[in-house]
């Protein structure tokens, strides 16, 4: 009988941690559990994930400390852009402002994986796939423990509130900023790959400005609200259709990655 892969270890157990941890809290009331029900609700799936990709097209020479800490430099980096970004300001702008925050959060990720890159050790396109999902994990996750920190604070403890805004945004989590910025990685290190040299063309700028603009319908769809029916339907609509084209595009790069590395 095969032994269960590490990535679904990490994903069963921590689903259970975080069970028993959140019906501590809500059972006892003990503020204590807090940082650790936040913790495992904003860090399992994207752990996993990660997990899973680096068991599949893993090249042998990227280490699990550098990919730690491209998951956890990725994600710093690209909160600290977006706290610099001055958010009321650019959604005073409307759409616009939210085409600026997917602009600014999309290249904030970007850093790390680029060292990476210019850095010419990894050259295999399944390299840059796995450097740009730890890079976009990390910041999903760091930002879902703000979120649920806001979420709990304005709710006034309402633990119920706590647990939807970490199991949607942790669930949801691969079909957005890892799927975006494992994409536009893995075209970018598919493109030197093909020329042999560091390359900017035309296809990374497009896979990076269709990252942008995913990441910005993700943005104004959701800032629709669900106050009627209507709106409702339209969230839930518009994030199945932007997942599903987020996932289709990271899957597809995947499966060349992993097709070039059997070769």
């Amino acid at each position: 009988m095969k032994l269960v892969k590490p990535w679904l270890q990490i994903l069963i157990v921590g689903i259970i941690l975080f069970i028993a941890s959140e019906q501590a809290l809500r059972i006892t009331g003990n503020p204590n559990f807090f940082p650790t029900v936040i913790l495992l609700g904003s860090f399992v799936v994207p752990i996993a994930f990660v997990a899973y990709f680096y068991e599949h097209v893993r090249h042998r020479e990227i280490s699990l400390p550098l990919l730690t800490t491209c998951f956890l430099v990725g994600g710093v980096l690209g909160l600290i852009a977006a706290g610099f970004l001055e958010y009321e300001t650019l959604t005073g702008l409307g759409i616009l402002g939210l085409f600026g925050v997917g602009l600014i959060e999309e290249s904030a990720k970007l850093t790390f994986p680029v060292i990476m890159y210019i850095g010419w050790r990894y050259r295999h396109e399944a390299d840059g796939l796995l450097f740009g999902i730890a890079a976009g994990m990390g910041f999903a996750a760091l930002e879902t423990m703000g979120y649920g920190l806001v979420s709990f604070i304005q709710s006034r403890g309402d633990i119920g509130v706590l647990q939807q805004v970490l199991l949607m945004r942790g669930f949801l989590s691969p079909a957005g900023h890892a799927a975006w910025t494992g994409f536009v990685c893995a075209v970018l290190w598919r493109e030197r790959e093909k020329k042999g040299h560091v390359t900017i063309n035309f296809a990374v700028l497009g896979a990076f400005i269709l990252a942008v603009v995913l990441h910005a319908l993700w943005d104004i769809i959701n800032s629709l609200g669900g106050q009627t029916i209507a709106q409702f339907i339209i969230v839930i609509v518009g994030n199945i259709v932007i997942a599903g084209i987020s996932l289709t595009l990271v899957i597809r790069r995947y499966r060349e990655a992993k097709k070039a590395l059997a070769k």
